[in-house]
């Protein structure tokens, strides 16, 4: 027997398959989930430094301005934000996808301790990350 021959003895059975199989497909094409950008989870590192009772002004120099300067000069980084807030200094850094989180993290502890000797010397604590 041919596999053929009942869809050719039969052809509005066929039809009605061929029909239903187009249905289907159809109705899960427009099932498929599809989104405009991927979601992808940057490698981000933030790294927080506190100096009680320094002004915002004080903590830009003396703080942030250290730290940038050590961070920029890690391969890798796409981007970086910061905020200084009384007495708070928060460094957001994002790596490119290439980046693990374990290199990432190596670097930026390098790059505090670099900056260590230009911080001011009354930090209750070193920044943390």
């Amino acid at each position: 027997m041919n596999i053929s021959a009942p869809f050719i003895a039969r052809p509005i059975a066929t039809w009605l398959l061929a029909v239903a199989i187009l249905l289907a497909g159809l109705l899960g094409y427009r099932a498929l989930p599809v989104a405009a950008l991927p979601e992808v989870d940057f490698p981000t590192i933030q790294v927080v430094t506190q100096l009680p009772g320094a002004s915002p002004d004080t903590t830009e120099t003396l703080i942030t301005a250290s730290l940038e300067r050590q961070f920029g000069q890690i391969p890798g980084l796409v981007m970086m934000t910061s905020e200084s807030a009384a007495g708070t200094s928060q460094i957001t850094l994002t790596f490119g996808l290439d980046r693990s989180m374990d290199s990432a993290a190596q670097d930026v502890q390098a790059a505090i301790n670099a900056a260590a000797g230009t911080l001011p010397p009354n930090l209750p604590y070193p920044p943390v990350y």
